[in-house]
Parts: C-alpha cells; sequence; structure tokens
C-alpha cells in the first residue's frame, strides 16, 4: 500500500526533534488550561446557595430611601409617571 520510502519517511518526520517539541509544548498547554479551568469552577451547591440568597434580597420591599431617590431622579430627568 505505502512504499518503503515512504515509511521511512515518515517515521523520520514523526522522531524529529522538531515535532517531540511541538508535541511536549501542547501537552503542557493542555495541563495549564485544564488546571485554570478546574481552579475557577465553582461547585454546584455554592452556586444554588448564592442565588437563593439573591432572590430573597430582589423579593423584599424597597424602603422609602429607595423609592424617593427613585422619584428624585426620575424629577431631575424631567420624567412623568403615567
Amino acid at each position: 500500500m505505502f512504499s518503503k520510502e515512504f515509511l521511512e519517511l515518515l517515521t523520520d518526520i514523526l522522531k524529529s526533534w522538531q515535532v517531540i517539541a511541538i508535541t511536549i509544548v501542547l501537552a503542557i498547554y493542555m495541563y495549564i488550561v485544564s488546571y485554570v479551568s478546574r481552579a475557577h469552577h465553582r461547585p454546584m451547591s455554592v452556586k444554588k446557595v448564592k442565588t437563593s440568597a439573591k432572590k430573597e434580597k430582589v423579593e423584599q420591599a424597597p424602603g422609602p430611601e429607595e423609592t424617593e431617590s427613585s422619584l428624585d431622579s426620575n424629577d431631575e430627568l424631567g420624567l412623568e409617571e403615567a
């Protein structure tokens, strides 16, 4: 199927120092990328607790300071409520 010369050329190319060096560099790069992605990955349980805490804060009614400040900002902009 392949000639003997072609197989010898292919093995010489695969054994060259450039191919070996690039392979090692790519392996180190993939190791670093996977390490960083694992380091920045948050566990699911912590994520659920944070989102439920945020929902509770959003569900609370705004205080009188918050409603007055929103009315003042509308007056400054010249907006009218419908």
